[in-house]
């Protein structure tokens, strides 16, 4: 992930607008717009101002990373199997339209879904603002879990867009859907600070340049 990208995601994470960020640290609005989208590079003094602010590294801002797994190689075999299982997971509950279950909080929706030491749970509040947790187990012991919240902002936004790009999620992004899909006028995309074993991310929904749809998630591994 790029710095451009990464200043996207910690300012959003932060509940930040391109212009709050730009007056806590001083600078333009118009700055932190070329910094977002790569036209220009903020010097050092306003490196390590970001850093601060957002409680990360000079080193971790600056330095170009992937977003794929960085396991451990005795964890290897267990990451695979499961970001294996979580995509499997995904296409078959809520964004696979299937497997719901019963609810087991006031007024939330639930899907399940259990293939051999695995079990996904999927639990969510809300419509058009929403709420949720979903969480892997192995053994009956918990492995994984995310948080996410997000929103409508459109009567142009499509469930059915966001499902379908929920499905298409793969190994290099396991969490949401992919960096980047399309369909007809649709279009979503996806960014992420981190790993598997601690991230936090943005996706959005955009409909003809539109912003239609909104969504943070974070988690990792639980131990």
């Amino acid at each position: 992930m790029t710095f451009c990208n990464k200043l996207q995601v910690l300012r959003k994470n932060k509940g930040l607008t391109q212009e709050e960020l730009a007056e806590k640290l001083n600078v333009s609005r118009a700055a932190v717009a070329k910094w977002e989208s790569g036209q220009s590079y903020p010097d050092i003094s306003n490196l390590i101002q970001i850093s601060d602010l957002m409680n990360v590294t000079v080193d971790y801002l600056v330095r170009e990373q992937s977003c794929e797994i960085a396991a451990a190689k005795n964890e290897t075999t267990e990451t695979d199997e499961l970001i294996e299982f979580r995509l499997e997971a995904n296409k078959n509950t809520y964004a696979g339209f299937s497997n719901e279950v019963d609810s087991t909080r006031l007024d939330s929706h639930d899907f399940r879904y259990a293939k051999g030491d695995f079990v996904y749970h999927d639990t969510y509040v809300g419509g058009e603002q929403f709420g949720g947790q979903e969480a892997v187990w192995k053994n009956a012991k918990a492995l994984y879990a995310m948080n996410y919240f997000g929103r409508v902002l459109s009567q142009n936004f499509s469930g059915n867009f966001l499902k379908e790009a929920l499905r298409a999620a793969d190994k290099k992004l396991p969490y949401r859907g992919p960096e980047f899909y399309k369909a007809g006028d649709y279009i979503y995309k996806t960014t992420v600070s981190g790993d598997l074993n601690w991230f936090q991310g943005y996706e959005e929904i955009f409909y003809n340049e539109e912003k239609v749809y909104e969504c943070f998630y974070h988690g990792g591994l639980v131990r």
